[in-house]
């Protein structure tokens, strides 16, 4: 099976009147011989005057659509198009894209400059999902204007190389990091040097206010039980940043048992000759 690139053509008598991309793309395909809508793979409809566009879902294998240098304000066509992996959308009257291309999870190429896209959270969203998306155009946008567009641009969408003609440097990913999720920057951060969490140990001592209290109390009545000296022993570890649990383990003490020849010269014992049991516990 033969692939082609089908270009569209129009005269400029035809452009001031409202042909519709439909037609246009049926008349170029007999044109060119081509029966099969599979056989395209490229499809090219930039500077024809549309307004609207119809669906491409008949082209399944479609990659590379080119909507450039028209007149849309809305793209409705790409429902079925899961393949495009570059699509031209600049020079249009595009007011939001909210809906329409978040699905296009192999795009990889998208241009949207010189439009008419003012809200950056709702245009950005459209393309978290798009896992291989490496180069983005967005200026003469008003979304462009608004304070740390690139920055948050950047952080949303992590697999970018290139925006607005710009290659994105590690050093803008990390100050978006910084600028947008600090608290995640600052673990990171912390992992990666092998440095504690200040957190963690703070989180703790406050778990053990109550035992605190309780000691506090208990001192003051001067009777100091053994379960209040082993809170105190646990907020102390845990204020030095050393929450271990407790250990405990028992054993015979021989040392104070006779030996054989002991006993049989000596055939007088006290309790205190027979093995003890012992029995230690630590942190």
């Amino acid at each position: 099976m033969s692939i082609h690139k089908l270009a569209v053509f129009q005269d400029e008598k035809s452009i001031g009147n409202a042909v519709s991309a439909d037609t246009l793309v049926k008349l170029e395909m007999e044109a060119n011989g081509m029966r099969k809508n599979l056989d395209v793979t490229q499809l090219f409809l930039a500077h024809k005057n549309l307004e609207t566009v119809c669906s491409f879902g008949s082209f399944k294998h479609l990659n590379e659509l080119w909507l450039n240098g028209n007149r849309l304000r809305h793209v409705t066509c790409l429902k079925d198009n899961l393949r495009i992996s570059h699509l031209f959308l600049q020079d249009n009257e595009l007011v939001s894209i909210s809906g329409t291309i978040g699905h296009l999870s192999c795009l990889q190429v998208l241009m949207l400059h010189n439009n008419q896209l003012s809200k950056l959270e709702e245009t950005v969203n459209e393309m978290k999902k798009m896992q291989a998306l490496h180069t983005l155009n967005l200026y003469h946008n008003p979304v462009a204007q608004e304070y740390d567009y690139r920055l948050f641009v950047i952080f949303n969408i992590p697999t970018l190389k290139l925006l607005d003609r710009e290659e994105v440097h590690g050093c803008e990913t990390s100050e978006a990091e910084r600028h947008f999720k600090p608290d995640k920057k600052q673990a990171k951060d912390s992992v990666a040097f092998g440095r504690r969490s200040k957190s963690a140990v703070t989180d703790a001592v406050g778990s053990m206010n109550a035992s605190k209290a309780k000691i506090h109390t208990t001192l003051a009545g001067d009777s100091i039980t053994q379960r209040d000296i082993e809170n105190s022993e646990q907020l102390s570890d845990i204020k030095g940043g050393r929450r271990r649990s407790a250990m405990q383990y028992s054993h015979f003490d021989w040392s104070k048992v006779p030996l054989a020849q002991e006993r049989r010269t000596n055939k007088t014992f006290d309790a205190s000759s027979k093995a003890q049991i012992v029995t230690v516990r630590f942190r």
